[in-house]
């Protein structure tokens, strides 16, 4: 069993590292939207309950005719999770060159695209998911054949090793990331496949299994009588409901946590790692507490109701919570009752027998998958954190209010009294109905919610802010109205449209449209633009001109299958540097894909905020390698750089070469906020401040240039000092306060 132990703890490892990496490749490939990432976790999970449940299925069938030692098939399984590690990358990016080829033909709606896209990551992933999904039932028949392991609970001896190695599949990988890249990491995970399959491959080869036809013959028997009858759902309900609600209370903890922790990598890491950590604990108290009983109190499945809620009371703003409580304080205990709950089920199911073992577990994970939809799509738009959140409390709180509407299958469990429920039913509308969601700590705000965030507008006049998920975006400043009329006044024609990738208060867009020029702009988020009004009176006007075009969709994506040439591409990715998948627009392969949707002597506009020295000297060096011509200048307000990349020299014209050849209308809009008293003085401001991109890269000379592979500006706890991090740290508890301010250097248009 030790054996099986190690095994399992490797390949739960192996599986969070894949599943964190195809995630982020298929992200570069197909886009950073919502729909796609829901489309990858879906056919990521379905394919781990089909192999679940196949698997399961097909031992029972040719249990009988095996001839070989089982954990050689568990060996072969490992292999082939093994395989998977570089064929999946080649995979997905033969995908994207597909459907390019088909859009190159013919134009491709967002329906076509993403049943293209689906269509080929279910292709994809599914078959390598398969096999994952079925090593615990391939694990839990090579246990059960052999006389001297334990086999009724062997699913949670499996779960749980495999759960604790889940939870290093959440850390280390960040720090292989971040040292070699995606790639490299990929094949770490293959290596531990590969010791996997070679170690167990070795035991049966060592160690043949003691079993005898005759005298297992009656424990088996014994097994499958002792087995809850197999019409009886009840069970299978309750598994199917606790996916459900914990993976779509998990969108919800990311979205009420994101204002404190932050939009980056690890702060994800963190709700995972709480989760996880809490569902290993749960699930060891239930292996020794298996060991002397066998009814649970259902007192155990009422608390889930306080619990379920609790995540509501610690990301309340009043609350004051160091960062790292907030997320442990409300995840772990609801995350540890379900750890404790899910194996229970599924021995009490199974006891041991790995067909049943399979079909328990498939549906606890389509459960699983339906529970991030119905939380993204449904319950959150609709209603918002505090209403999703009490929608997935809703079942245990009827549950505390009369137990046996729910809990018939749980083997005459000890009910508590109904004053004991009440109390817990109480205890839960309380925290619901006393707590308050992050953005009720301004005074003056409009907030609307979609599938992707929470999109908050406040403040007056030039203090209004755009808060997407609690995280400060962008302020009216003249920095955002530089980025449109540097780069149209720079061109060496007069310029005859404009691309902008991110909308946030469509300061940059309306700015383009002042030069009388058609302007597109993509965003990501369906709610911002509708804030547009909040920001400028005039924003009806702006968006009735028929030079007018917002595009909702993921930007990278949209210059891949859009055929349209452009004069200027304008791109300021959401802050911080640090947020995920941010690296997707600073790219050196996402610079591939821009050069080829520029018009000769066309100019792409990147906004890079400070960023520590690393950031800075990665996509200096990226623009170095993508392009022959490129200028750097500080802003206007000095609060990060301005680069003019162009396949053309770009013209070196004075402050007052670049005013002439301005529009009046433009010249009046870059004026609006100053803080230049004329126009001349304003570029000046711009044009004294330039650097060289070698002086950028000397300050990270070892720093290579930032690709996807590569995405330097994601990864950075290794090359940070201490002294940083706390400074990190502090600045996403700044947050707790009610008047604390986003970052003050503007960030997105």
């Amino acid at each position: 069993m030790a054996w099986f132990f190690v095994f399992f703890f490797i390949s739960g490892f192996c599986s969070v590292l894949y599943e964190l990496i195809w995630l982020r490749l298929a992200m570069a490939e197909f886009g950073v939207t919502t729909a796609l990432v829901s489309i990858v976790l879906s056919m990521f999970m379905a394919g781990l309950g089909a192999g679940s449940w196949i698997a399961g299925r097909a031992l029972r069938r040719y249990e009988g005719r095996v001839q070989f030692p089982p954990l050689r098939l568990y060996a072969f399984t490992e292999l082939l999770i093994g395989i998977s590690a570089p064929v999946v990358p080649l995979e997905l990016h033969w995908g994207n060159r597909l459907i390019e080829a088909l859009a190159s033909h013919a134009p491709l709606s967002s329906a076509a695209f993403y049943l293209i896209a689906g269509g080929w990551v279910a292709l994809t992933l599914i078959p390598w998911c398969a096999c994952m999904g079925a090593t615990i039932p391939v694990a839990m028949f090579a246990i059960k054949k052999d006389s001297r392991l334990e086999s009724r609970r062997s699913f949670s001896f499996l779960y749980l090793s495999n759960v604790l190695g889940a939870v290093a599949g959440a850390i280390l990988p960040l720090f292989l990331i971040e040292l070699h890249g995606f790639h490299r990491t990929l094949r770490v995970g293959a290596v531990c496949n590969a010791i996997i399959f070679i170690f167990a491959l070795s035991l049966t080869l060592v160690s043949r299994p003691r079993s005898a036809s005759a005298s297992a013959a009656a424990p088996a028997n014994e097994t499958r009588a002792s087995l809850p009858p197999a019409g009886s759902g009840g069970i299978l309900r309750l598994l199917f409901l606790t996916g459900l609600v914990t993976m779509g209370m998990e969108v919800i903890w990311i979205r009420i946590f994101t204002p404190y922790i932050g939009p980056v990598v690890y702060s994800f890491a963190m709700v995972l790692v709480a989760y996880l950590l809490a569902t290993f604990v749960g699930s060891q108290i239930y292996r020794f507490w298996s060991r002397t009983h066998t009814i649970e109190s259902r007192l155990l499945w009422i608390s889930l109701a306080v619990l379920g809620v609790l995540p509501l009371l610690t990301a309340d703003a009043r609350v004051p919570l160091h960062l790292v409580l907030r997320v442990f304080l409300g995840v772990a205990p609801f995350a540890g009752v379900i750890g404790f709950l899910t194996p229970m089920l599924v021995d009490r199911w199974s006891a041991g027998d790995p067909d049943r073992a399979g079909r328990a577990y498939a549906v606890n994970v389509v459960g699983c998958i339906l529970g991030p939809l119905v939380s993204g799509f449904i319950l959150l738009p609709w209603g918002g954190e505090h209403f999703a959140m009490l929608m997935f409390t809703l079942p245990w709180i009827a549950t505390a209010l009369s137990p046996q509407a729910l809990l018939k299958a749980t083997l005459d469990a000890r009910a508590p009294s109904k004053l004991t429920g009440y109390a817990w039913v109480a205890g839960a509308l309380a925290i619901f109905c006393f707590t308050k969601d992050y953005e009720t700590q301004f005074a003056r705000r409009v907030v609307l919610r979609d599938a992707t965030a929470t999109v908050i507008a406040t403040g007056e006049g030039m203090h209004k802010q755009l808060l997407i998920n609690g995280i400060g975006m962008t302020s009216l400043t003249p920095v955002t109205k530089m980025m449109a009329h540097l780069t149209l006044s720079s061109l060496p024609h007069p310029p005859q449209n404009a691309l902008i990738i991110c909308f946030g208060m469509g300061t940059t867009f309306r700015s383009v449209l002042s030069w009388g020029i058609p302007a597109t702009v993509v965003e990501l988020v369906p709610s911002v633009p509708r804030l547009f009004w909040y920001y400028h009176p005039d924003a009806d006007q702006v968006l009735a001109s028929p030079n007018a075009h917002v595009v909702i969709d993921d930007g990278r994506r949209y210059l891949e299958r859009s055929p349209q040439l452009y004069d200027a591409i304008i791109i300021d990715p959401p802050p911080p540097v640090q947020t995920a998948g941010s690296s997707l627009l600073y790219s050196q392969d996402f610079y591939a894909v821009a050069r080829t949707r520029l018009r000769s002597g066309g100019i792409l506009q990147q906004w890079l905020p400070e960023g520590d020295n690393a950031d800075q000297s990665a996509v200096a060096r990226a623009l170095k390698d993508s392009f022959p011509y490129v200028r750097v200048y500080h802003s206007v307000e000095h609060g990060g750089w301005h680069y003019l990349a162009s396949e053309s020299a770009i013209p070196l014209r004075t402050p007052d070469d670049l005013v002439a050849r301005m529009p009046a209308p433009a010249v009046t809009d870059m004026m609006e906020w100053g803080p230049a008293k004329t126009p001349v003085d304003q570029f000046d401001r711009v044009l004294s401040n330039e650097m060289t991109l070698d002086q950028l890269i000397a300050l990270s000379p070892s720093t290579p240039a930032l690709q996807d592979d590569r995405p330097i500006n994601e990864y950075f706890l290794l090359r940070t000092p201490f002294d940083q991090l706390m400074n990190m740290e502090n600045e996403a508890q700044s947050a707790d306060v009610p008047a604390a301010a986003p970052t003050s250097a503007p960030h997105s248009q």
